[in-house]
């Protein structure tokens, strides 16, 4: 044998042996709600970042299609797989007890990311890294009453009744509102996180002759669709205040350009890199400083909007 094959029939065993470099060695399967939403896409992207960079975890992602149901089957069949940890965003945040269960009693370490579930106490090798979702409410309707002198009309779009972000940001609203009587709520409904359904609300509103001084959104895209409803109907920037939550790429845009008078970042890059450093802890029988991890919100204006990415 000359010597150049005998140097490469090396290398290909030391790699073989090791197995380094053929396979990760860690499998984490994914389960977001679904692959058509604006702000679950950067996470994703991030995550596939994230794990890219750490090397050594390979990411197995399905689209849960927002159906309860499709979710649970894809978590069982990731178990199936035989993946080293799940990291679950929730379809419906009531209806975890399930994908909990499954996942424990395969010894399989679950996180669940972005959307807590509404279990009140998770068993051990169960994490959750999300945000509060409260104070996201709370950081857009102080920022509005006083831009509003503490009086007017507020309607509200709401994303998808199924999850406790939507009830919870929408419960910080109405906390703060408390300590405000003379601003009332005069609509309540969901935009499903939409950004045409957004629109199609909002428009409907004004058909209908209705009179807002402000549109509360729970997230970007129905805000970013109530400001273009606002400016088809001819209304001039704020005329009407809108806010949303997130700082999408498009939410940080339509803040600079005065379409979006607030929002509050919701930090993807943290909660897909955070779930990714907890799943990996656990599938390597490590402790987690603590089960609930919360990265914070941070309110986004027209004065600090550039400092947001």
């Amino acid at each position: 044998m000359n010597t150049k094959a005998r140097f490469t029939s090396l290398a290909l065993a030391l790699m073989l042996s090791s197995g380094a470099t053929l396979a990760a060695d860690l499998k984490i399967g994914v389960a977001m709600s679904q692959f058509d939403d604006t702000y679950l896409t950067y996470m994703r992207e991030d995550m596939g970042k994230k794990a890219k960079d750490m090397g050594g975890v390979d990411l197995q992602f399905v689209d849960g299609r927002n159906d309860v149901n499709k979710q649970l089957d894809q978590v069982q069949e990731l178990i199936g797989k035989k993946v080293d940890a799940l990291i679950v965003n929730p379809v419906d945040t009531a209806a975890t007890a399930r994908i909990t269960k499954a996942a424990t009693a395969a010894g399989i370490p679950l996180v669940y990311v972005n959307r807590r579930p509404d279990d009140p106490k998770l068993p051990e090798g169960v994490a959750s890294v999300t945000s509060d979702d409260k104070e996201a409410g709370r950081m857009q309707m102080e920022y509005l009453a006083k831009k509003m002198d503490s009086k007017g009309s507020v309607v509200i779009l709401l994303g998808e009744l199924a999850n406790n972000s939507t009830r919870d940001r929408t419960e910080g609203v109405k906390e703060v509102l408390k300590k405000y009587p003379d601003i009332k709520i005069t609509q309540e409904q969901t935009g499903a996180w939409q950004r045409q359904k957004g629109m199609d609300l909002t428009n409907d509103w004004l058909t209908q002759g209705r009179d807002f001084n402000a549109v509360i959104a729970n997230n970007d895209e129905m805000a970013i669709g109530a400001a273009m409803a606002l400016k088809s109907a001819g209304k001039k920037k704020g005329d009407v205040l809108v806010a949303g939550v997130d700082g999408t790429p498009d939410g940080l845009a339509a803040v600079k350009n005065g379409d979006l008078t607030v929002s509050v970042f919701q930090d993807a890059k943290g909660q897909g890199e955070g779930a990714i450093d907890a799943a990996v802890k656990l599938a390597k029988k490590g402790t987690l400083p603590q089960q609930a991890i919360v990265i914070p919100f941070k309110l986004i204006t027209p004065e600090n909007v550039n400092t947001f990415k």
